[in-house]
């Protein structure tokens, strides 16, 4: 189980965004997540009139390892560690619920 899924708020804890909040858009492997407005670079696009696009600079967010992130705790305001409860779920299956480390709360998802 992901402990940081797309629709996570994320604060990032080390690179050139430290301390900047944002929203996980994509998951792009098992070790690497996109997030919205952060981790930008500019990259330089060629002209293709068969697509219909033009050249340029292109600003495009860059992936980040999940390392460099923790989940956002709305309740605290602070980041957030991520662990994994097993409960009971209503048809008897047990089901794995991510909560907060420092508080045992659930995660909601987005």
């Amino acid at each position: 189980m992901n402990k940081i899924r797309k629709g996570d708020q994320v604060i990032v804890l080390a690179g050139r965004d430290k301390g900047k909040r944002g929203t996980v858009s994509l998951r792009k492997d098992d070790s690497h997540v996109v997030i919205e407005g952060l981790n930008l670079v500019k990259k330089h696009t060629k002209p293709n009139p068969l697509k219909g696009t033009t050249g340029g600079i292109v600003e495009k967010s860059m992936p980040i390892h999940q390392s460099n992130v923790a989940i956002f705790n709305a309740a605290t305001g602070k980041a957030d560690r991520v662990g994994i409860k097993i409960t009971q779920g209503a048809d008897g299956k047990r089901v794995a619920v991510r909560v907060f480390k420092s508080s045992g709360d659930e995660i909601k998802f987005a």
